[in-house]
């Protein structure tokens, strides 16, 4: 069901439509958390340190992914919002083609570079066969990843954000339990977590494909819908690159802090892996906030209502943190606990390295929380310039401060501390380009001629 985000209190409009895709990307966190908790428990905490190794890495083609989700959502918002439904429906196509062309070059890369990514993180040779194994049979699953990523970019900006979760509600719950299916019943070990999640990515990615071009077929237009368009394709680039190079880059960077971890053996590695599986789920459920955002303002944009930009970002900010309290709590007096769910009979290495690293991040999740909801409102303007510059600056600073403070220290804590000061300065800067954006400028609607006025 579409939605049009450019009418009603903003507030109303915004908890309605992102509360499903809180929802929605805390299930998909659930592939990942569910791969490391019975890959530790079951398995053992050297096939735990192997998925976490290899997941740094997936995420590297996860970062692709989600630049296509992005370029398709925005240019798709700003064409319904508009009500140009030709070119709307030439925009999904073109990204889906386009999108299936990057997913094949980055397969090739995946199976042929395997390997030398996993030596360049400085892999312990206990879990270079496992991490590769896990690395090979996830890249078999990239065009599931790509097409599902594209659909739900697709209908987040049709204003359906309840489709993409119900999918995602059943595919991983259905993971968990092949999850541990394949390792216990059929002793698959690593393999079988990879496995299973490939099987229940594909299912839920042909059911996302299938509803797509059939919700698509019940939206009459006035003329024909190319197949492929340059000119759209160039729009969706505009978006994506900058994206795909956001994500890339920080994709990079937590590989090379990955490669400063995997210095200190497989028990601070085995720790760091349950620990920002947790971390990357509240991190991602805000990136995906943040995109619901991009979703609202680029449909406002597109209809020519810049001034319903400002009161919905303060309701996306009011969101952010009314579901940040509580994740903040939870990490910072229990996740001594939480470390202890992903590893059997762990050692104290691990646990405390885990419980270090959840307590130095957590009391920042307002800070980062912040800084996603404005990089929405950047993405969903197009304003692609200074939301990477304020990326790129987290980024850098994250990279080099983890290098130079764990060797002050001499500890992973220097590591750590990289993340909070790196988060800072960034959230600075995104809220300076924020406060210069056109939408303080614009004018509200005559009293009567905008339904939410």
């Amino acid at each position: 069901m579409e939605k049009d985000l450019t009418v009603g209190r903003p507030q109303t409009v915004l908890w309605k439509f992102c509360l499903p895709l809180f929802g929605s990307i805390v299930f998909q966190q659930l592939y990942n958390i569910a791969d490391s908790l019975v890959a530790g428990k079951f398995v053992g905490e050297n096939a735990l340190a192997a998925v976490g190794n290899s997941y740094e890495i997936t995420l590297i083609f996860i970062a692709f992914a989600f630049g296509c989700n992005i370029g398709c959502s925005v240019v798709v918002s700003q064409l319904f919002g508009a009500k140009k439904l030709a070119d709307m429906k030439s925009a999904v196509y073109t990204a889906l083609i386009s999108s299936a062309v990057v997913c094949l070059v980055l397969m090739a890369v995946g199976l042929g570079l395997g390997a030398a990514l996993l030596l360049a993180i400085n892999t312990p040779e206990n879990a270079m066969a496992d991490s590769l194994l896990y690395l090979n049979i996830y890249v078999y699953g990239l065009p599931f990843v790509f097409f599902y990523n594209v659909s739900t970019g697709i209908f987040s900006a049709l204003g359906d954000s309840k489709t993409p979760f119900i999918f995602l509600a059943c595919s991983s719950t259905s993971n968990i339990l092949v999850d541990i299916l394949f390792v216990t019943a059929f002793d698959m070990g690593v393999a079988g977590v990879a496995w299973a999640t490939f099987l229940c990515q594909g299912v839920s990615c042909v059911l996302a494909v299938w509803v797509v071009f059939r919700r698509l077929s019940r939206i009459s237009t006035d003329g024909p819908c190319q197949a492929f368009s340059w000119p759209l394709f160039k729009k969706i680039a505009v978006i994506a690159v900058p994206s795909i190079l956001q994500q890339s880059f920080i994709s990079v960077g937590n590989i090379l802090i990955q490669s400063v971890i995997n210095s200190f053996g497989t028990g601070v590695m085995a720790g760091y892996s349950a620990a920002v599986k947790l971390n990357n789920l509240v991190i991602t459920s805000f990136t995906t906030l943040g995109n619901g955002i991009s979703n609202y303002a680029a449909q406002n944009i597109g209809a020519g209502k810049l001034h319903r930009i400002p009161e919905g970002f303060r309701a996306g900010l009011r969101m952010a943190w009314t579901l940040c309290v509580p994740l903040i709590l939870l990490y910072f007096f229990a996740g001594r606990c939480l470390i202890g769910f992903f590893i059997d009979d762990p050692t104290e290495t691990a646990v405390t390295t885990g419980f270090q690293f959840l307590r130095v991040l957590s009391p920042f999740y307002l800070v980062i929380s912040a800084k996603l909801v404005v990089d929405g409102v950047l993405r969903g303007s197009s304003m692609m310039g200074q939301f990477m510059f304020s990326t790129f600056s987290d980024l850098i600073l994250r990279v080099v401060l983890a290098y130079g403070l764990s060797g002050i220290l001499r500890s992973t804590l220097g590591i750590w501390c990289a993340w909070p000061i790196g988060w800072t300065v960034a959230t600075g800067l995104s809220l300076f380009f924020y406060t210069h954006g056109p939408w303080h400028h614009a004018e509200p609607s005559p009293a009567g001629s905008d339904p939410d006025a």
